[in-house]
């Protein structure tokens, strides 16, 4: 996420984040099929199926973080292999012409406690957690639970894996076509809170249908498809919205960590949540689905109320009256606390 922001605008790092997190959603639509094929290597190597899922999957993801390490750059100025110095030098322009001017860090390579301060008692970034969490804790319950769901439905396990692909491929379509619509209004709080109704919209009828699933296959299937169209708008989302209200290298790097560590710790909560015992109906699951997108929706409202009465008192301050009042580093070093900076909503 935050090599995301070294690159692009903050009204275009919406959509590039959807596009890395469609992988989130498709790898939800394939891991069914791929753990379907991997499992017929049971016995092979005196391994059962399970294994080689394990084996082959975590090779895979050893394999492409060596080649990350060498060939991810993280910032244009690190970038000489493949662009010009007049490329490099037109995005580090196109930065500082909405960032600012950029303060030199006397002892980059020394940890700043205070910055971490900030971070912690940041209002906002607990308001993004909880935004998070009404993605995580649905989102990792529905994803381990899914085959097991349209089993209910009367399936056998084979098409359940194979009827558990559509639902994602809905996801990464809405991913990245709400993400772009974001970055268009320039506008993030509308398109999160419409994810975070059609989750809602997904578990009441989950909830109210489940008993008697196999009476009501497509109206369930359907919420499945609407749970997961909702479900992966909200993390691009949210993520722009955190690194866009951080100014400040440091704390912009530390808060986009500390937002994602503590939102993914909602997926602890969503992997326990569908017990076996309460099936088909589910009622933790699907309850705490619920509650944790309602929760999203009142810390979406409450960010976009306070970002917008914070904006609105720093605009009854003129530019002569800050300039009077501070010095151009001064200003800058307070990055987000700063009179001249405005919160995007």
């Amino acid at each position: 996420m935050w090599v995301i922001t070294q690159w692009y605008q903050p009204h275009e790092v919406q959509s590039r984040i959807a596009i890395f997190y469609t992988a989130s959603a498709l790898a939800g639509a394939f891991s069914g099929l791929l753990a379907f094929g991997l499992a017929k290597m049971r016995g092979i190597g005196g391994y059962n199926g399970w294994r080689w899922i394990f084996i082959i999957e975590g090779a895979a993801t050893v394999v492409f973080a060596v080649f990350c390490y060498f060939c991810l750059a993280d910032t244009p100025r690190l970038s000489s292999r493949w662009l010009d110095p007049e490329e490099i030098r037109f995005l580090e322009l196109r930065r500082q012409a909405v960032r600012g001017r950029i303060v030199v860090d006397e002892n980059p390579n020394k940890f700043d406690w205070k910055e971490l301060f900030k971070v912690l008692t940041d209002w906002h970034l607990y308001l993004q957690v909880l935004n998070f969490w009404s993605n995580t804790v649905p989102n990792y319950g529905l994803k381990f639970s899914l085959p097991q769901i349209i089993k209910n439905m009367g399936y056998t396990s084979a098409n359940a894996q194979l009827l558990s692909m559509p639902p994602y491929f809905a996801g990464a379509i809405s991913a990245y076509v709400f993400s772009v619509i974001a970055d268009k209004l320039r506008w993030r709080m509308p398109i999160i809170i419409t994810g975070q109704v059609c989750v809602i919209v997904a578990f009441c009828i989950l909830f109210s249908l489940a008993e008697d699933i196999k009476d009501n296959i497509p109206a369930c299937y359907f919420a499945v498809v609407l749970a997961c169209i909702g479900l992966y708008p909200i993390i691009p989302g949210t993520n722009a919205w955190t690194s866009n209200n951080l100014a400040g290298a440091r704390k912009q790097a530390m808060g986009i960590a500390f937002m994602i560590s503590i939102g993914n710790c909602g997926g602890l909560v969503g992997s326990f949540i569908y017990l076996e015992r309460e099936a088909p109906k589910y009622p933790t699951g699907f309850g705490s689905s619920f509650a944790f997108a309602v929760a999203g929706v009142v810390a979406s409202a409450a960010l976009e109320v306070r970002f917008w009465y914070v904006n609105k008192r720093n605009a009854k301050m003129s530019r002569d009256e800050i300039h009077e009042k501070y010095t151009d580093e001064e200003l800058q070093l307070m990055g987000d606390r700063s009179p001249l900076f405005r919160y995007t909503l």
